[in-house]
């Protein structure tokens, strides 16, 4: 049981790998900034809005107070361990292989499922905005053929994917319906991560740029159009005006939509061994973006609720460009600018997810519990060249036969699962000599702030949402049950920790990352979970068929006892 969990031993200073240290603080900030804001405000953001209402700004408060404690942590492990890997190397070092590997899992699934999702957002806009500069794009070109399927068969609305299956020749006895633009748009990425970190760093950092003024733009256009009634709709259940219509249970459905937009900042941990200084630098990157892209989501949520009624955003993938339709604030030009922006911005998140997932199999395979063709250096361009073809070919294939509901719900709970093990790896890290010019977690003893704030909290939530208290054991609801017994596991959790803060004088920033993680995860269905266990336990048939017995560290502990 022991050589399970066996741990890396990381020394500040590990032989070089052959990775080009080319990134410096801005560059980190711009590549989080890429990742961040992409797909979650420009796709996924209308679906939370219309779940969650005016009040999903609320969960976005939530998720950006968890992500900037788990971005502490991170900065933490970053600042020991400055090599490729991000949570899978920490957990290495912290939990042991077997988590490592259980994280690494999980991290292919963020990375390369995640950017199936971002693949087919950036299709729908490319669609979109052909159309709007009059070059039509055959429907069944523009989908894939699980959503057309669905649609068709489900009686949908969405006149374009019924369309698809109507029209789409026939090969055999299989209706052709490819999303081509989905597939090119990888393709394209996929080399631009081949050819280096140098050029892809330059290409980024322009879009950015481009990307940060488009916002700015439509936050200063779109307040001009906010009427303030909005943001207190009537609920159709209570007929009572409320800034959360469908409840706090509501808001808490749409943390996968939330939370997708905020994945991307864990994959500036990835670029340790690209990164100049990195003890210095990656921290300082990670916390800067991420306090940036929380205060951009605040606003823009605010903007877009206070436009348009929460209800008009059902169904709505381009919620950004959907606002200055004519049916609502009817602005033709910034219509047209948006959807043109939303191209660039996807693309930066493609380009930082794609360079993310090739250095996570680089670290593993450097690890020897992944075959050692994935760590094989480009001798020209310095990249992790067979590792990133395979990506783009991971990423590539499901485009053809998988939808976007079901990527978005199960990159999410495979990331947040990261998020709560890097938050208590650090919780288990011991004490370290502080230096100077490198990042280091501020230890405040938990002992007693935090059973006082989750206590105080709980008190708190109870006297905001009595409601929800009075029905927490009300089980059999089909829509809130699940949310309602994942609460009181939560609750349960919690108080180990806080019984265990008060006995081992826990550090407080990693508890309340650990914990506001946890509260995160009471938003995942039944569904989602399965979906994350079926992942898992193909990866552990993995591990135990190649990994454990191929493990570098296992080699070495077997030869220091031979």
């Amino acid at each position: 049981m022991n050589q399970l969990f066996r741990r890396k031993q990381y020394s500040d200073q590990e032989a070089p790998s052959g990775l080009l240290r080319v990134l410096g603080v801005w560059d980190i900030v711009f590549f989080g900034i890429a990742a961040i804001i992409g797909a979650g405000s420009f796709s996924s953001l209308g679906e939370a809005v219309f779940r969650g209402g005016p009040g999903v700004i609320i969960l976005y408060i939530i998720c950006g107070f968890a992500c900037g404690f788990t971005a502490l942590c991170y900065a933490e492990f970053a600042s020991r361990i400055p090599t490729a890997g991000s949570a899978y190397t920490y957990a290495y070092a912290s939990f042991g292989e077997l988590i490592a590997w259980v994280i690494g899992w999980a991290l292919i699934m963020e990375y390369s499922f995640g950017n199936i999702y971002v693949a087919f957002s950036w299709s729908d806009y490319f669609t979109s905005f052909m159309e709007r500069i009059g070059v039509h794009i055959p429907d069944y070109l523009t989908c894939s053929y699980t959503e057309a399927k669905k649609a068709f068969l489900g009686g949908s609305e969405n006149k374009e994917l019924i369309n698809a299956w109507k029209t789409a020749p026939i090969i055999g006895n299989l209706k052709f319906i490819v999303d081509v633009p989905a597939l090119v748009i990888n393709g394209l990425i996929t080399w631009l991560c081949y050819v280096g970190v140098k050029e892809s760093k330059n290409f980024n950092n322009i879009f950015v740029l481009l990307k940060l003024f488009i916002i700015l733009l439509v936050i200063a256009v779109g307040i001009a159009y906010i009427n303030t009634d909005n943001w207190f709709p009537v609920s159709t259940e209570t007929g009572v005006a409320s800034f959360m219509p469908n409840g706090f249970a509501g808001v808490m459905s749409a943390v996968s939509g939330v939370f997708f937009a905020y994945i991307g900042f864990d994959a500036l941990s990835v670029l340790s061994e690209e990164t100049k200084n990195p003890q210095k630098n990656l921290p300082r990157g990670m916390i800067i973006s991420l306090v940036l892209c929380t205060v951009i989501y605040i606003v823009l949520t605010l903007v877009l609720t206070g436009m348009v009624d929460y209800r008009k955003f059902d169904g709505v993938g381009d919620p950004l460009a959907f606002i200055f339709e004519k049916s609502n604030a009817n602005v033709a030009w910034m219509e047209f600018v948006v959807s043109l922006a939303a191209i660039i911005a996807i693309t930066t998140v493609l380009l930082v997810f794609q360079m993310g997932q090739p250095r996570i199999w680089y670290a593993m395979s450097r690890d020897g519990l992944m075959p050692k063709k994935f760590m094989e250096i480009h001798p020209k361009y310095k990249t992790p060249s067979f590792a990133t073809i395979i990506t783009g070919i991971v990423v590539g294939v499901p485009i053809l036969f998988t939808d976007k509901s079901f990527i978005l719900d199960f990159t999410s709970i495979g990331t947040i699962f990261a998020f709560v093990l890097v938050c208590g790896g650090v919780l288990m890290l011991p004490a370290k000599e502080k230096l100077k010019g490198r990042f280091h977690l501020p230890y405040i003893n938990g002992k007693i702030i935090f059973p006082v704030i989750f206590i105080g909290g709980l008190v708190f939530f109870y006297f905001w949402q009595p409601a929800f208290f009075n029905h927490i054991t009300d089980w059999n609801d089909p829509e809130k049950g699940e949310f309602r017994i994942s609460i009181v596991i939560f609750i349960i959790i919690n108080l180990v920790l806080c019984v265990l803060a008060f006995l081992k004088n826990l550090s407080l920033i990693p508890l309340i990352g650990l914990s506001s993680c946890l509260y995160l995860l009471t938003g995942m269905s039944h569904n989602n979970w399965f979906w994350f266990l079926l992942w898992f336990a193909i990866g552990m048939i993995i591990y135990f068929s190649y990994g454990y017995n191929n493990s570098k560290l296992n080699n070495e502990l077997n030869g220091d006892l031979n």
